[in-house]
């Protein structure tokens, strides 16, 4: 008998490799719109109206979800600030039973100049405290995720700078780099983590050479 309980258990918690969690990083309130610690969000708003699907308040998070060759896809916006991101994450990949290796999450970085995109299958939080607060929550650095540059010209405090407004420059090009994180998401449900990376990072997505 406390074999198959066990048995059951496995089960109950074994990933399902046909589901795919994207999370977007950001903070909730209407006087965060449109700052760059919100690009996250950006990102899931434009991959829900490409999906035509709507996003319902549920338990920790903004969530909708949709099928895309065959997978389910859940996207997740945390309804929290940026620092308690990862509560929401743990909370749906437990609950969808996603493996690490399915979640994808969408964030801003300092570290790359505006216009860039990395995607990474792991690595360390790199400063950004959303990160830093999912690597808690999943004891493991070793998730994917893509980075969207937000550098450009910073003449202010890092707080500042990542909960200011884009400038009029930026907002020229923003929806750009949003369409092409919705690529990236959906090469790396379509291609994986490997292609994905080496097909998206090293170019800057505002360069018209490029």
């Amino acid at each position: 008998m406390h074999f198959f309980k066990k048995i059951v258990s496995l089960l109950a918690t074994k990933s399902d490799m046909n589901k795919y969690l994207i999370l977007g990083i950001g903070n909730i309130g209407e006087e965060y719109n449109n700052t760059r610690h919100n690009i996250g969000f950006n990102v899931l708003d434009e991959l829900s109206k490409i999906l035509n699907v709507n996003f319902e308040s549920v338990k920790l998070a903004q969530r909708a979800e949709s099928k895309f060759k065959g997978k389910k896809i859940i996207l997740i916006k945390p309804n929290n600030y940026v620092n308690n991101s990862g509560k929401s994450l743990s909370y749906w990949k437990n609950k969808e039973k996603v493996s690490n290796d399915n979640i994808l999450i969408i964030c801003d970085d300092m570290n790359l100049y505006f216009g860039n995109i990395k995607v990474k299958s792991n690595g360390t939080a790199g400063g950004h405290n959303g990160l830093k607060d999912i690597e808690d929550y999943l004891g493991t650095s070793n998730y994917p995720r893509v980075r969207v540059g937000i550098s450009n010209n910073i003449k202010t405090s890092k707080s500042d700078y990542v909960l200011g407004k884009w400038t009029d420059s930026e907002q020229i090009n923003i929806q750009k780099i949003v369409i092409v994180s919705t690529d990236v998401i959906f090469s790396f449900i379509q291609t994986g983590i490997e292609r994905t990376m080496n097909f998206y990072n090293k170019k800057n997505f505002i360069d018209e050479n490029l």
